[in-house]
């Protein structure tokens, strides 16, 4: 896979059954057969240096399965944004695929990397997924383990479906991308302390959560669901826009959600007090909450949040990743990018 001129991006390229590389792809009839270009985007501190350890021993076995299908392409990240640089190089060089090695944060940023400028880039290039992090609550939608044998598998067969992508704008109109799930205000707070202690593992959605209840206030929001009228939702604790179900590690937030029929799924929880999440926990992880009191859900493809009496300190995240704070407008690009499943 060649890069472009002057590029920072350092991608290996593992051609099977051919030791001269450059030799086969200088000439245009070799140009002419050559498989294309699987792109592997590797976090190795996921899960604390654990995504790193597995990705080195998945490496042969990827090897095997693939060699007659493609050229892999490995591509470690170096920090924070470098999954989306790979990624817009990746799609530029009409790479067949790119999939993200890592947990939700990894592939959050994959998928920020085909999006340029707030609109999709036009390609196609697939997306892919090797769930090894911490979380990997978007594989947990489609029933998947944090097995990278059986994701190679799915890989190797090649399966596509349209994945649709929720789209984050805030006030200064820049937007962002995210496939799994978008929160407000309790939820998103706590997501933002558990992220400084995912040397914890799991243990930090627990860590974060109780950070985020000190001081913790109920507040006053108004929504516009679908282009519709300003409406008033009173003593909000958190507000869940899912396209995909899980969050926090295993949490079913939106039990409804599916990332492939053209809908967000809104849950609000209203006037929560921390003992209403303990008494509840056990029914938010299964998924059986929508029936609780002070919780409320429906089906939207966008939404406008915005405080009644405004503060700028309610947090907005989504797919686990810290955003910034309201306002915010959320809405649904269906099908807009190649899923391997």
């Amino acid at each position: 896979m060649a890069l472009l001129p002057n590029s920072s991006l350092s991608l290996r390229v593992e051609q099977f059954g051919s030791p001269d590389l450059t030799a086969e792809r200088t000439t245009p009839a070799a140009s002419h057969r050559r498989r294309r270009d699987f792109v592997f985007v590797v976090n190795p501190k996921g899960a604390n240096g654990q995504t790193g350890k597995e990705w080195k021993k998945l490496l042969p076995y990827l090897r095997t399965r693939l060699a007659d299908r493609c050229n892999v392409c490995e591509s470690v990240t170096s920090g924070p944004s470098h999954a989306i640089d790979i990624t817009r190089e990746a799609i530029r060089e009409g790479a067949e695929a790119v999939i993200a090695v890592g947990g939700d944060g990894t592939l959050h940023e994959v998928v920020n990397g085909f999006f340029w400028d707030g609109n999709p880039l036009v390609s196609t290039t697939a997306l892919g997924l090797i769930p090894l992090g911490t979380g990997s609550d978007f594989a947990r939608t489609f029933g998947w383990k944090n097995d990278p044998y059986d994701a190679v598998e799915r890989i190797a067969k090649g399966n596509k479906s349209k994945l649709d992508v929720g789209s984050m704008e805030g006030p200064t109109g820049d937007k962002h991308f995210f496939v799994n799930v978008a929160d407000i205000h309790l939820s998103a707070k706590a997501g933002y302390f558990s992220s400084q202690y995912k040397k914890f593992g799991n243990l930090c959605y627990i860590i974060g959560a109780l950070k985020a209840f000190n001081g913790h206030e109920n507040r006053d929001m108004a929504i516009k669901v679908d282009g519709g009228e300003w409406e008033s939702v009173t003593k909000v604790t958190a507000m869940c826009i899912g396209n995909a179900k899980y969050f926090g590690g295993g949490m079913k937030i939106t039990p409804t959600a599916d990332p492939t029929n053209g809908h967000l799924e809104l849950v609000i929880l209203q006037n929560f007090k921390w003992y209403d999440f303990l008494i509840n926990l056990h029914r938010l992880y299964g998924g059986t909450h929508l029936s609780v009191k002070g919780v409320s859900s429906r089906s939207v493809k966008s939404i406008e949040v915005k405080e009644k009496v405004p503060c700028g300190d309610i947090y907005v995240q989504s797919d686990g990743e810290h955003w910034g704070f309201l306002s915010t407008k959320i809405s649904l690009l269906p099908g807009a990018i190649d899923f391997l499943y």
